[in-house]
């Protein structure tokens, strides 16, 4: 179960693509769309992210951050950001450390069988830290404008 809207995000560092470190509190100051997703180049995922990408210019105008999180590897994010030209950063967690923070990870069931995997979830995050609205079984297709559409009700 993700943790809920109202408290503090857990702060946390991983690497990106690149093995850069980033830690969540460093984009203190700025709105920030923390994702979870389960795998690089999968169809959901792959729509999710592009979703995010074809609408960026819209997440820069309002000055937010998007770090999406998977447990695959730093190389597999650099080859997933090559192919679809994602503006945005990818972060890895291979240990599913964050993930299991965010309660991202969880047991899921397909076609009766049941199994561990990433939970499709996202946080919105305000400037200071604070959660601000959680997304639940996310529905890749139209996330994207779903995100916008609750940063916008928020500014409101």
């Amino acid at each position: 179960m993700p943790i809920s809207a109202g408290g503090q995000a857990p702060d946390f560092t991983l690497p990106d693509d690149e093995g850069r470190m980033h830690t969540l509190s460093e984009y203190r100051g700025k709105p920030v769309v923390l994702y979870f997703y389960p795998k690089d180049n999968t169809s959901g995922c792959t729509k999710e992210a592009c979703g995010f990408r074809d609408d960026y210019s819209a997440y820069q105008d309002a000055g937010v951050i998007i770090l999406g999180v998977s447990p695959d590897s730093s190389k597999s994010h650099a080859n997933f950001r090559t192919k679809y030209e994602l503006p945005f950063i990818l972060l890895a967690d291979p240990d599913r450390e964050v993930l299991k923070k965010y309660g991202a990870w969880g047991l899921k069931k397909l076609y009766g069988r049941e199994y561990e995997g990433v939970l499709r979830t996202t946080f919105l995050i305000s400037e200071d830290g604070n959660i601000l609205k959680v997304f639940e079984k996310v529905k890749p297709a139209n996330h994207s404008a779903e995100i916008l559409a609750a940063l916008q009700d928020l500014d409101e």
